[in-house]
């Protein structure tokens, strides 16, 4: 069933790919962009010099990170490769190639040797895993002892005002411009559902402490909408 979904999820975003970058700005009103810079902006004190990006999709998050931190390597993975082209694509014009390579890979089972990275990221794909506890025991894997997991996921909002609100726009608002501009309505239901179907930040915590990771946090954004998620290996 796991491998399943993610096929069905890798066919999804390969549809979706050349409209993705357009319509995350409009659904999110452009406000990704902040989310992707305050998570990048918390590793600055580590400094990271090997950077793992999983599910790096048109590779937003490595790019921010190799402008904002200026690791030395940065390589990024992903199932969908009509994803990866549009990545190459940008790095290409911002003269990123030999900062940042792009790998097609699961998850579930990253082709790295045991602590290669000391920093793990991964903005908007965690809920999209098939087997979510085996894709965080392959992130602890992959990480150097003092390493360091920084996800961002969309989460629930916790104000009881704005949660009616939130609702009607992920499920009505959100379909609707994913018919008309990625000519995808049903990729856009998902994106809902998803959201819904995610664990708590609670539970999502444990999740990460089960496989190993100690001083887990979470941090909301924008009234919660979206999460970022520090857990570090030691």
């Amino acid at each position: 069933m796991n491998l399943n979904k993610q096929q069905q999820i890798t066919a999804m975003f390969n549809h979706i790919s050349q409209r993705y970058d357009r319509l995350n700005h409009y659904l999110s009103f452009g406000i990704h962009i902040f989310w992707r810079k305050k998570a990048i902006s918390l590793l600055k004190k580590k400094q990271p010099q090997y950077i793992l990006d999983i599910a790096t999709g048109t590779g937003d998050l490595a790019i921010a990170a190799a402008q904002q931190l200026n690791p030395k390597k940065i390589i990024g993975i992903d199932l969908a490769q009509a994803m990866l082209a549009q990545a190459r694509k940008k790095l290409a014009a911002k003269a990123l190639t030999k900062k940042i390579k792009l790998l097609p890979g699961s998850s579930e089972a990253l082709p790295f040797a045991d602590a290669t990275f000391d920093t793990v990221t991964i903005a908007f794909g965690v809920r999209n895993m098939g087997n979510l506890q085996k894709c965080l025991s392959e992130m602890y894997r992959v990480l150097q002892p003092q390493g360091t997991l920084v996800i961002i996921e969309f989460s629930q909002p916790t104000l009881p005002w704005f949660k009616p609100f939130y609702r009607l726009y992920l499920h009505h608002i959100v379909p609707t411009l994913g018919k008309w501009i990625a000519k995808n309505p049903a990729a856009y239901t998902y994106l809902s559902h998803s959201i819904f179907q995610f664990p708590s930040w609670q539970a999502f915590l444990a999740k990460l402490k089960a496989v190993g990771f100690q001083k887990t946090k979470c941090i909301p954004l924008t009234l919660g909408i979206c999460s970022i998620y520090w857990a570090e290996k030691f």
